[in-house]
């Protein structure tokens, strides 16, 4: 069974950084890892994913602050975030799926199953 964990979330002002952490996921050959976030008030936003084969996709309204990166050895997938903005509030949560294919355009449509508690963030003006 697979159980992802998220972590560092936190409360942080304007401008400032985190890096969240998900843990749980043992990685096969072939899989799509994503991280989603949820602002108050607004459809859940699919932030940043990640390949097998080591592609990533991050959102256009994040892709100059945030950036996705895995530690295959140690089963951790991460989210760098900077330059926090007040939208970037709410919780984010990782998802991971094994698919046929881990590639970039797989795992941008990839429907995922293994979803992680969430972790909250709170960005303060």
């Amino acid at each position: 069974q697979v159980r992802l964990e998220e972590s560092g979330g936190g409360s942080v002002q304007a401008g400032e950084s985190l890096t969240l952490s998900c843990t749980g996921f043992e990685y096969g050959a072939n899989y799509c890892m994503g991280w989603f976030r949820q602002a108050p008030g607004k459809e859940r936003e699919e932030v940043a994913s990640i390949a097998s084969d080591g592609s990533v996709t991050v959102a256009e309204s994040v892709k100059d602050r945030f950036t996705v990166s895995q530690d295959s050895a140690n089963n951790t997938l991460y989210l760098q975030m900077i330059s926090h903005k007040p939208e970037d509030c709410g919780p984010y949560h990782c998802a991971a799926e094994p698919v046929r294919r881990g590639i970039r355009w797989i795992c941008v449509d990839a429907e995922y199953t293994h979803w992680g508690q969430g972790t909250q963030v709170t960005v303060s003006s």
